[in-house]
C-alpha cells in the first residue's frame, strides 16, 4: 500500500472511493496546512520544471495557481489583494518582462 503523507485536492478521497480503494486521510490544523501548502507548491512548481509540451506547461500553471489561491485564503484574503500587492511591486521594482540576468554588483 503506498503511502503519500501529503496534501491532496479536496475531490482526491472521492475519487480514489469511486475506484473502489480504501484510504487514511485526516484534517490538518492551520498551521499544518500552511506548511503542507508550502510543500505542495514546491511540489507543483517542480512539475512545471519539468514540464515538456506547453499543454503540460499551462496544466502545472494553474497546479500552482490553485495553490497560490489557498495561500491567499489561509491569509484571509483574496488574489484581489494579492494582485493589487503585485502591480504595486511591479510599478515599484520592475517585472520580469526585460529578462534581466545580474551577474555582480560591485562593493
Amino acid at each position: 500500500m503506498p503511502i503519500y503523507n501529503k496534501l491532496v485536492r479536496d475531490k482526491i478521497p472521492e475519487i480514489i472511493e469511486s475506484n473502489g480503494k480504501k484510504f487514511t486521510t485526516r484534517i490538518l490544523s492551520n498551521e499544518e496546512y500552511i506548511t503542507e501548502l508550502k510543500n505542495k507548491s514546491f511540489e507543483e512548481l517542480e512539475e512545471y520544471r519539468n514540464a515538456i509540451t506547453r499543454e503540460e506547461a499551462l496544466e502545472e500553471l494553474a497546479d500552482l495557481m490553485e495553490i497560490v489561491h489557498a495561500f491567499a485564503r489561509s491569509h484571509g484574503t483574496n488574489l484581489e489583494e494579492v494582485e493589487e500587492i503585485r502591480r504595486n511591486r511591479a510599478e515599484d521594482h520592475g517585472g520580469f518582462n526585460e529578462k534581466i540576468f545580474l551577474i555582480d554588483v560591485e562593493d
